[in-house]
């Protein structure tokens, strides 16, 4: 690849892989690392504004979490990930764009190498904004989510459910495809979640539906009543979306994005007032998140 950066979708230069920063030529994943087989591993998406990923420590307590939950043991510390971070930010010299932070463990299973290896890989790299389109043309799919799984809101490598189903929902001409759990209620879209207006009350889905514990929308349930619109955790089914006034749907990458249509069923002048109220105030909350980073950067 050549220059520092690429289009979007497309995987920078320099990557950050264990304990080095290495142009993408030169890291090595082994055939024999039994998490790249297995799928056992966790991620997290960050969006980098100003240079500066956004919510790190929201991020980096979810991924803490997600560790516990399946037995992953934390390479580094949120400290030094995050210096890493920043590393590969500068290198590929990002401005606007999008970083993951990847951990991959290396010591389950029965295909595997018996090459030296970390117990868990820590893999760090950045990329352009994915294209996106507003208002949002969504589908449902039915039995999406198993929420009873002990594991359904982990963020695991193991994205197949996701990206097929996404595929799924484009060749038929959707944007996203809203997953519905083993009861019938909605979960989440495969990369976003999902809220409803109705009657000027913001509803989304709780953690027990099998949605992800979004970072976008954790700071939505924050700062939406200090603009003086209620918000709730509510069980919804498509019957719900469908009853609603708008629609939006939230993620790290695209931030909020009014609903046009819900298969056949349309929302008029999507993004709705309440839509666009709440990305003017999660713009304001991330400008001052960036400005107070910039701060503590310059004092460091």
């Amino acid at each position: 690849m050549d220059g520092a950066i690429a289009g979007p979708g497309m995987i920078h230069r320099y990557i950050f892989h264990n304990d080095r920063l290495l142009p993408i030529e030169q890291v090595r994943l082994s055939p024999g690392q039994a998490g790249l087989l297995n799928g056992y591993g966790l991620f997290t998406t960050l969006r980098v504004f100003s240079g500066e990923p956004f919510a790190f420590e929201r991020h980096w307590r979810r991924l803490e979490k997600d560790a516990e939950r399946v037995h992953l043991r934390m390479p580094q510390t949120a400290d030094a990930v995050r210096t890493h971070l920043a590393e590969v930010i500068r290198a590929n010299e990002v401005r606007e764009g999008t970083a993951r932070i990847y951990l991959v463990n290396n010591t389950i299973g029965f295909w595997r190498s018996d090459e030296p290896a970390p117990d868990v890989d820590l893999i760090l790299y950045t990329a352009g904004l994915p294209p996106y389109r507003e208002p949002v043309r969504l589908t449902l799919r039915p039995n999406g989510r198993f929420a009873a799984s002990p594991i359904c809101s982990v963020k695991t490598t193991a994205w197949l459910n996701n990206v097929w189903n996404l595929g799924e929902a484009q060749k038929a001409g959707f944007d996203e495809v809203v997953l519905l759990n083993e009861r019938g209620e909605v979960a989440e879209c495969t990369a976003a979640n999902v809220f409803a207006v109705a009657g000027g009350r913001v509803l989304t889905p709780p953690l027990s539906s099998g949605c992800l514990e979004g970072v976008t929308r954790g700071v939505l349930l924050e700062i939406a009543p200090r603009l003086g619109i209620p918000m709730e955790e509510r069980a919804l089914t498509p019957a719900d979306l469908r009853r609603a006034d708008e629609m939006f749907i939230s993620s790290t990458n695209r931030n909020l994005l009014g609903v046009g249509t819900l298969e056949e069923h349309t929302f008029a002048g999507a993004p709705g007032p309440i839509t666009r109220r709440l990305e003017e105030a999660f713009a304001t909350y991330v400008a001052d998140y960036i400005a107070r980073q910039s701060v503590t950067s310059t004092a460091k």
